[in-house]
């Protein structure tokens, strides 16, 4: 009889040998599909939880809530593991935010980042970057629009073949929400974008609008608007090597194509301004570089996702080649910014300053429409051309405030006090009731759209009446220093004026409308006795009747002019709720 231990031998002998475990399969849904595929809402998480589990220096963790319901996630890649920005900052590495998915009919960085992350971890070459950035992704911002998945609304574009939709689940656009905060998307966007506070903000997205050669366009902070200290780095260092990384990568890479006039190319393209209702738009006024992709609509979307993945990739080995520049430029503009007494609220295209740019374009034709039989415009793929053409991409201020010491906020305009706080803004509540000396603004005229725009009516061309008073403030009410890193932010969005104000959007609305009246029979003996008592204001009476015969011909007229002089009319009918304290 065999020993045990011989036969067990013999027997491991005689068997074929153990089969080795298969590799495991790390293709994205999108490298799975037929090339005109993108990953569902399920499948991204999926591959980013697979991952997570596999990879330590990968999290994925969620970052708030969304209209939807469901949470929205973020994704983390570190390379030593720690996950903690502030502790990151620390170590000095360059923080690089990545965001897809804000319109999910347009997926390219979807279905990009999925690749990247991947790569990230386990190709050397690229895993050395991580030594001195970390990389933060949204893997799909507008997770309602991502659910409600569809193969026809994105009417223009060439693929993939099913895809989200560009409203959120409120029918929102994600991209104009930035400001007013209306989703809860945004409001989770707000805090998580404090948190990290990123060297570079990038935004991926597919255009609509003309026919090129291009596969993919880039806005770039405009860079007027940018600071100047980051604004000369991104001119100078960061964007040259951005161009020419991409042209060696034979992905030629053009500004955002918007041209002047009507006619295709004959007047040149003009600069894009992000105010700050967009993401580069908002992330610009915490001193965050910051690009838009878009890739061309009509080309095929295999390429437009790889374009995409090839700028990430050279975008985040740039900032690491170049991480000692941009820190320093992101260290001098903070600094600079507690310094800056003038801000711009408004801009204007400089239409006598252009740049040259070699465009490559198709030429534009027309020819009888097969539906109206009127011309109409196409574009002559058979007739390509590459010529210089204008870049008009320099914006002049329009209006501009001096920085004040701090504003005071009443406490009863909480949705503003909230949106203020997930931006990062300090404020300090008032121990007491005291009253505050600085400058009131009063609306004097302003225009409003007759028609909403994301579930707002806009205001524009805001004009004010400027009075230094005191200001009576209760406990509790919030005294803002401009002596903080958010200083730009709380200037555009609390200045009445500014494109994007809290004003602008609605907030205040309540105070645009008037609370008490008279009635004429009983303010007629009033409004007498008033001018009895004061007889310079019937000299001012006679004077506007003598200037103005309609308002002389009418006695409810100057009956109201009477009232809005006494001390009957209300003082907080126009009057702007946020004292300036200069």
């Amino acid at each position: 009889m065999l020993l045990p231990t011989l036969l067990s031998l013999l027997l491991t002998a005689s068997s074929p040998a153990a089969a080795a475990p298969a590799p495991a399969d790390w293709r994205t849904p999108f490298e799975l599909g037929n090339g005109n595929t993108t990953a569902t809402y399920d499948e991204c998480l999926a591959y980013y939880q697979r991952l997570d589990a596999a990879y330590p220096e990968i999290s994925l963790r969620e970052a708030g809530t969304t209209d939807s319901g469901r949470p929205l996630h973020v994704v983390v890649v570190s390379g030593d593991g720690d996950m903690e920005p502030a502790s990151l900052r620390a170590k000095g590495r360059r923080i690089v935010f990545i965001q897809n998915g804000i319109h999910p009919g347009e997926p390219e960085g979807i279905d990009a980042s999925l690749m990247l992350a991947r790569d990230y971890v386990q190709k050397k070459a690229l895993r050395r970057q991580l030594d001195d950035v970390v990389l933060v992704i949204i893997p799909i911002y507008n997770v309602g629009g991502a659910l409600n998945r569809n193969t026809s609304t994105r009417t223009n574009q060439n693929g993939p073949e099913s895809y989200g939709f560009r409203g959120n689940a409120r029918n929102l656009d994600l991209n104009r929400d930035y400001i007013k905060q209306d989703s809860r998307n945004a409001r989770s966007f707000a805090a998580l974008f404090q948190r990290w506070q990123p060297d570079v903000y990038i935004d991926t997205h597919t255009s609509n609008g003309a026919d090129y050669q291009y596969t993919l366009t880039l806005i770039a902070t405009q860079k007027d608007k940018l600071h100047p200290a980051l604004s000369q780095y991104m001119q100078r260092e960061l964007l040259p090597a951005l161009y020419g990384g991409m042209d060696r990568k034979k992905w030629y890479l053009a500004p955002y194509i918007d041209f002047a006039g009507r006619t295709p190319d004959a007047r040149g393209l003009l600069g894009f301004l992000e105010t700050p209702r967009y993401s580069t738009g908002y992330t610009t006024l915490f001193n965050t570089i910051g690009f838009v992709t878009e890739t061309h609509m009509l080309k095929a979307y295999t390429p437009r996702v790889r374009a995409t993945y090839d700028f990430l990739s050279l975008l985040i080995g740039t900032v690491q080649r170049q991480r000692a520049a941009l820190a320093t430029a992101r260290t001098e503009a903070a600094r600079l910014s507690q310094q800056q007494q003038e801000f711009a609220l408004g801009w204007r295209l400089d239409t006598t300053q252009a740049e040259r740019f070699t465009f490559r374009g198709y030429e534009g034709k027309t020819r009888p429409s097969d539906v109206s039989g009127q011309p109409r415009l196409y574009y002559d793929r058979k007739a390509p051309y590459v010529k210089p053409i204008p870049y008009y991409n320099t914006f002049v201020p329009t209006a501009t405030v001096q920085r004040p010491r701090a504003y005071v906020l009443p406490q009863a305009w909480g949705e503003v006090a909230e949106r203020l706080r997930l931006s990062g803004v300090q404020m300090r509540p008032l121990s007491a009731d005291t009253v505050i000396n600085g400058e009131t603004y009063y609306i004097q005229d302003y225009k409003t759209s007759p028609r909403p725009y994301e579930g707002h009516y806009l205001h524009s061309a805001v004009q004010l009446h400027q009075v230094r008073q005191p200001r009576q403030f209760l406990r509790g009410d919030y005294y803002i220093a401009l002596n903080q890193p958010a200083a730009r932010y709380l200037i555009e969005t609390l200045e009445p004026q500014a494109t994007d104000s809290f004003f602008a959007w609605g907030f205040f609305d309540s105070v645009l409308q008037q609370k008490e009246y008279f009635s004429d029979y009983v303010f007629e003996d009033l409004a007498a006795q008033l001018l009895r008592q004061k007889p310079e204001l019937q000299a001012q009476l006679n004077q506007k009747k003598q200037a103005d015969p309609t308002f002389a011909a009418s006695g409810p007229a100057q009956l109201d002019w009477l009232y809005r002089q006494s001390d009957h009319y209300e003082p907080s009918h126009l009057r702007y709720p946020v004292l300036r304290v200069l």
